[in-house]
């Protein structure tokens, strides 16, 4: 990346996104220190690489001093790839992140040393709530421009070159990971209830960065185009994008309307559309992500 390339990047950075991401790292922290590291288990990642080295090291080296050494220089690593402004956001959350660890653990008057503050010894309690938390966290970090752990860094530089998915390198590093951590503790216990995390912050990453309340993309193949164009955004008060569509063995030129709803809303849309046209042709799809301008109807 030239120099130029990095410093337009850089004034694309939004004080918004800082005090996010600052938000971000703090809940990460809550999570790994008050639940998963006080009973031994193992978060994703780096971190949970980080927690096993803070237990198998003298005390002094940290949680949060192999949070800031193993990540940092990832991000770094992946600055011509991700771009300046990821690696400045990413490198600022995981400061954050290892900051308030060891303001949690070292400073403020929260006693981890034996088991969870919050959830007691209950293993799986700590292990869903522990996920759930740090998961908000990463997931805040991913929305907002940033990461929370390296690993996903290196999954997006070496897993296309190992013929693997992005998630599938990330998968594999953590099934390592655990396999070691069940090695080197003598237990297959934590290591085993450390999936249980794991499936659970990715599922709240998913639920931050996706919405819980994801849209639904709906195409409709109709002949009769005013009728259910016509009854869709007067019920719906929404546009509809028409496509020209032409049946292969029929000939028959059609339509194709699509549409953007919330799932509330699907059963209304089918009705309407086979109250036109009985013969109309549905499908529906989620969809991630909708960025659009609104756009007003001529009156």
């Amino acid at each position: 990346m030239n120099l130029t390339a990095m410093k337009a990047q850089l004034k694309t950075l939004r004080v918004q996104n800082f005090i996010l991401l600052t938000l971000a790292g703090a809940v990460n922290a809550i999570g790994v220190t008050l639940f998963i590291a006080p009973v031994q288990l193992y978060d994703s990642g780096i971190s949970g690489a980080s927690i096993l080295f803070s237990q198998i090291t003298p005390e002094w080296l940290s949680l949060s001093f192999f949070l800031a050494v193993l990540n940092v220089p990832l991000f770094l690593f992946g600055l011509k790839r991700q771009g300046a402004a990821f690696t400045v956001y990413s490198t600022y959350t995981v400061l954050v992140y290892a900051v308030s660890a060891f303001l949690i653990t070292d400073v403020l008057p929260v006693d981890v040393s034996l088991a969870s503050p919050l959830a007691g010894e209950d293993l799986l309690l700590c292990a869903l709530f522990g996920g759930i938390i740090s998961g908000m966290g990463s997931g805040l970090a991913i929305r907002f421009g940033g990461a929370m752990d390296g690993i996903e860094v290196l999954a997006v530089i070496f897993a296309k070159r190992l013929g693997l998915t992005v998630g599938t390198f990330v998968m594999l590093y953590n099934v390592a990971l655990y396999m070691v951590c069940g090695v080197v503790i003598g237990s297959w216990v934590l290591p085993l209830y450390s999936i249980v995390t794991y499936m659970a912050a990715l599922k709240t990453v998913d639920f931050i960065v996706e919405g819980i309340d994801r849209s639904k993309a709906a195409m409709i193949v109709t002949g009769k185009q005013e009728e259910v164009c016509s009854a869709l955004s007067e019920t719906f008060g929404c546009g509809v994008t028409i496509l020209p569509a032409a049946g292969y063995y029929s000939g028959n030129v059609k339509c194709c309307a699509y549409i953007i709803l919330n799932r509330f809303q699907i059963g209304r849309m089918k009705e309407l559309v086979h109250q036109c046209d009985p013969q109309a042709y549905i499908t529906i799809t989620e969809v991630a992500d909708v960025f659009t301008n609104t756009v007003r109807k001529p009156s």
